[in-house]
């Protein structure tokens, strides 16, 4: 990630192009820039045009936690000695941390800049952190709107969890103590009913639709009891709540010297504030808490998460079979086995974090791309190790899901349950619908995870012997006359003469709707039965591949529900596992690209293309035998499926 953002990656701001002169290098707008002034602060993180105050948001909680802030702006850098116009900045994305580099030029109108900005106009930590961020994610223009979640995230590598004030734990407030106390960052926010309430203002001062810190909570002593505080902090830095216990208020008047000292109170217009906690509840909506893992940087974790983590993908035609509204495909998503083994401790139950995150979906927003709508359910698994299939969606309900399918970067739940196996399914919630996705299950005791249907073997027995002709059937028989009607005096059929034989014969059954076999299909049909290597079949190699076509056909109709010469790309899996190949969730996704049609379905043609394939590779390989054990790597699957056409 070497390139720099160039002006035209982020023209779709809340600021009209026309009025933005230029990237101006910090050495350009104020003669002695400062990378960072007496530390960086929550104070140096001031909104400008562009609408991202969930961004600065976390980037306020990120200051009060001095390592963790120190990975993601490495403080060893400046406009001093060595400087050479670059600065670096850490993400994590997707289990990895990135290294993102920038230069000083920041977008700027009369040498004031755009967007966020430091309240000391000669500091830049927070200007070329947001910077970064961006081109992270694209451009500034993909930085509109979003979770403050999906940003402290992305500062820790962290796990997310949400809470609904007007629905909330009856302990909540002692959740939210706990999580500042361990290091865990959140944030706030006003749900709005229209696009019209948007940073609407309300008499109180608080602002709807707008991603706030929270940077405290306390309890203080008043008039003899104890009240419980929260302090929140507003990223544009000034607009601030005005009710009891606000800046000035008189709650502050009968507070002990010591309190206030130890509350750091002050009344200065910095957009930061404390509120009753009853008062919190009444005007916020939501919650957001990100919790550090085993990945914090602070060894004096009392309790660190294990984690288990997959990756995978949805394809339409194979692996992208929607919620469990439907049903014909919902089996079709990725699985993943879960195995409990272990109480929490001094409990009868385990502690589970599913984390369900889509993938580089702010990037792809300038191909027209979003967010697409996800969610998970999580069953009771059976004992067998493999991928479930339709009817035991149909007759088994969920144990526990996620509260509700929501177009969110991550949706997160936590759950206790008792110890077993569980058989986890993360989808969009509808079919067809293509993303990259990772899951973390965070577990307080160690638990195991696979993902399932990720064998790649086969059962093909040698077939047996075909009859003499002293014995040979009726139908037998008749294939004899026509193939030798066809064969000539070689007593052999080509590629053009099979498919003249094939498609003779197959039109005489009128269960089968088909425009015919091509000729590229007849050929695979000779490199799987031509033992000899002549290139052309004899009779008694055609009436053997005759015996498997007829079982291939009756798996066909058994699929082509309404006979209409097509079966749905997503039971291709059951299929093969029928006709004794089984194939693991990528190799699957392939054949669905190669094969399906626009309507994810596949023709008698396709179908018997691939099953013809499939079996010719699975051969080839048990020819090679490179693998003693009978387990076929994927690069060898990919491999041959490749050099085959598949």
């Amino acid at each position: 990630m070497r390139t720099h953002l160039t002006q035209a990656s982020w023209a779709f701001t809340r600021l009209p192009l026309s009025l933005i002169n230029h990237f101006i290098r910090s050495t350009e707008i104020c003669k002695d820039p400062k990378f960072i002034t007496g530390g960086a602060t929550r104070t140096d993180i001031c909104q400008g045009q562009l609408g991202d105050c969930w961004l600065l948001a976390a980037i306020a909680s990120l200051t009060l936690h001095e390592d963790t802030l120190k990975r993601v702006v490495p403080h060893d850098q400046g406009f001093d000695r060595g400087y050479a116009g670059i600065f670096h900045f850490k993400f994590w994305q997707h289990n990895k941390w990135l290294d993102v580099v920038v230069d000083d030029r920041l977008p700027c109108v009369r040498n004031n800049l755009v967007f966020v900005h430091s309240a000391d106009q000669t500091e830049f930590w927070s200007a070329l952190l947001e910077k970064a961020y961006a081109k992270l994610n694209g451009s500034y223009e993909s930085l509109k709107g979003g979770s403050t979640m999906e940003a402290m995230e992305d500062f820790t590598g962290g796990v997310g969890e949400m809470y609904e004030t007007k629905n909330p734990p009856s302990n909540l407030f002692l959740i939210l103590k706990k999580a500042v106390e361990r290091g865990s960052m959140l944030g706030c926010s006003i749900d709005i009913t229209s696009s019209a309430e948007s940073e609407a203002q309300t008499t109180t001062g608080l602002v709807k639709g707008h991603a706030y810190s929270i940077t405290g909570v306390e309890e203080v002593n008043y008039r003899g009891a104890k009240v419980q505080l929260i302090r929140v902090r507003n990223p544009w830095g000034q607009v601030e709540w005005n009710g009891p216990w606000s800046d000035n208020s008189r709650e502050w008047n009968t507070i002990d010297s010591s309190e206030k000292t130890r509350l750091l109170h002050n009344s200065l217009d910095d957009g930061e504030f404390w509120m009753e906690f009853g008062d919190f509840k009444a005007n916020y909506d939501k919650i957001e808490i990100c919790n550090l893992t085993a990945d914090s940087l602070s060894d004096d974790v009392r309790k660190k998460w294990e984690v288990n983590l997959f990756e995978g993908n949805w394809i339409r035609g194979s692996t992208a079979g929607g919620c469990r509204n439907y049903i014909d495909t919902f089996w079709t998503n990725p699985q993943f086995k879960l195995r409990l083994d272990h109480p929490d401790d001094g409990d009868k139950l385990c502690s589970v974090i599913v984390a369900l995150m889509q993938k580089n979906r702010r990037r792809l927003r300038k191909e027209g791309l979003d967010l697409e709508t996800i969610g998970f359910a999580i069953y009771e698994a059976p004992d067998d190790q493999d991928h479930q299939g339709k009817d035991f969606f149909r007759y088994n309900a969920s144990k526990a899901r996620s509260r509700t399918y929501v177009n969110m970067r991550e949706v997160s739940e936590r759950f206790r349950m008792p110890p077993g196996n569980y058989l986890l399914v993360p989808t969009t919630f509808q079919p067809h619908h293509e993303a990259d996705f990772l899951i973390r299950i965070f577990s307080e005791n160690k638990a195991g995870a696979i993902e399932m249907g990720n064998t790649i073997q086969a059962d093909l027995p040698d077939p047996p012997k075909p009859n003499p002709p002293e014995e040979e059937s009726d139908e037998e028989k008749g294939l004899r006359r026509l193939f030798e009607q066809i064969a000539g005096s070689d007593k052999a059929i080509s590629a053009r003469e099979l498919q003249h034989v094939l498609n003779n014969v197959l039109s005489r059954r009128k269960e089968v709707k088909f425009d015919g076999l091509t000729l590229n299909t007849c050929h695979s049909i000779i490199n799987l039965m031509d033992v000899d290597n002549t290139g052309m079949l004899e009779f008694e190699e055609f009436k053997v591949f005759w015996d498997k076509l007829k079982k291939w056909i009756m798996l066909f109709l058994s699929y082509d529900t309404d006979r209409s010469g097509r079966m749905s790309s997503y039971e291709l899996r059951s299929a093969l596992n029928a006709a004794g190949m089984q194939l693991n969730n990528k190799l699957l996704q392939l054949l669905g690209l190669r094969f399906a049609d626009e309507n994810f379905d596949i023709d008698f043609d396709d179908y018997l293309t691939c099953i013809v394939r499939l079996e010719n590779m699975f051969r080839v390989f048990k020819a090679l035998d490179t693998q003693k054990k009978g387990v076929i790597s994927l690069n060898m699957m990919q491999f041959l499926m490749l050099s085959m056409n598949i």
